[in-house]
């Protein structure tokens, strides 16, 4: 009988591991489309450290205690959401799906999530959020003047967006060397304009933001506490701990090691939010028990619609909420809100840290490049 290929399929879609969705992504995207969907900026270490650090975190279960209900719904900023994460922003989705962030939306909806609009994705954000009723947020690079961002923000707020993150991590595009050497660069950076707004961005920007916005605001990018307390004294209702991806700044530290100290310093006085390399159940585990409210999930959300559009993110969805539910049980915590640092040691990690490493049975010892 013939070995069964990961990811390998006939008729309609059934994943059954993210491994197979990651092995039929990769198989359903060029390479340079590829390079664009895992890599990161210059050496990459950030990017690798992103999964470094969650790599270096063990878990400690209790025993014992009935888990029979397991409860994994939560809210983000007074939205209600079944599961700790949400689908994250993610730029140019039309180049791995043709439905682009409608599918994502859909997805999202379809799952009980909230999904947050990337400025830099098609269609327009119009058409996103009429894709489904479900809440949604807009993320936002500023490209413009005042003029400029109180029209796009009239749209926002006439599409009916709940909330809207400001990204303040890309003061300048960063050199993201898979790209440079393939010769191909996303439609979100072919086509930026207003490079210089974003490398005038300063608090009295984002307080001018918020005054135009009149709703709740998130201050995405954030790496240090000092940051994070200025954005909560300047009015954001949420921080967003983000290194981009590893797409920006390298030689940074992963989010599981910048996160801690970022969620003491503000100290409940806005909610704390997260991504970076979580794409296991466990690492979402891991982050809520490092004091964070919600994980994004981005490279991963990617992944899935290049793998199947909008029915295999929901199949990603699935599989990652049985992955906490799996991770709750075995730790015996019943509810988010049990879980915290004692469920959480240092370990050494098993392997090398690589945008694959949390995958260890692809095709290729892990790494499709």
């Amino acid at each position: 009988m013939r070995r069964r290929i990961i990811g390998e399929r006939a008729g309609r879609m059934d994943f059954r591991t993210n491994h197979e969705i990651i092995a039929a992504a990769r198989r359903n995207s060029d390479g340079a489309v590829w390079d664009y969907l895992c890599g990161g900026s210059e050496s990459e270490s950030t990017m690798r450290r992103n999964r470094l650090a969650l790599d270096c975190i063990a878990l400690r279960p209790r025993v014992l205690r009935d888990v029979s209900g397991i409860d994994t719904a939560t809210t983000m900023l007074g939205l209600h959401s079944a599961l700790p994460f949400f689908l994250a922003p993610m730029a140019s989705l039309q180049i791995v799906c043709a439905e682009g962030g409608a599918a994502a939306a859909k997805a999202a909806h379809d799952a009980g999530l909230v999904y947050m609009m990337s400025g830099h994705t098609q269609p327009d954000l119009a058409e996103i959020a009429a894709a489904t009723p479900a809440p949604k947020m807009y993320q936002i690079y500023v490209r413009g003047d005042r003029g400029w961002i109180e029209e796009l923000l009239g749209r926002v707020r006439e599409a009916g967006y709940r909330a809207l993150a400001v990204t303040v991590d890309t003061a300048h595009y960063s050199n993201r060397e898979r790209q440079m050497l393939a010769g191909w660069e996303p439609p979100s950076r072919r086509n930026a304009t207003g490079r210089n707004a974003l490398a005038e961005l300063d608090w009295d920007t984002f307080a001018m933001i918020g005054e135009i916005w009149s709703g709740p605001l998130i201050l995405k990018g954030v790496g240090r506490p000092e940051d994070a307390v200025r954005a909560a004294e300047a009015g954001a209702a949420a921080i967003y701990v983000s290194n981009h991806g590893g797409r920006q700044l390298d030689a940074g530290h992963g989010t599981a090691v910048t996160l801690p100290p970022i969620a003491e310093a503000v100290a409940g006085r806005a909610e704390i939010w997260v991504d970076g390399g979580f794409v296991r159940g466990t690492d979402i585990v891991k982050a809520l028990a490092l004091g964070a409210d919600m994980v994004g999930i981005g490279k991963l959300q990617a992944w899935a619609l290049a793998a199947g559009g909008a029915e295999g993110l929901s199949q990603c969805i699935g599989i990652l909420a049985e992955e906490i539910r799996i991770c709750m049980e075995l730790l015996g915590v019943t509810s988010l809100a049990e879980l915290g640092p004692q469920h959480l040691a240092k370990a050494r990690p098993v392997g090398p840290a690589h945008e694959m490493s949390a995958f260890p049975h692809l095709p290729k010892g892990g790494r499709l490049v």
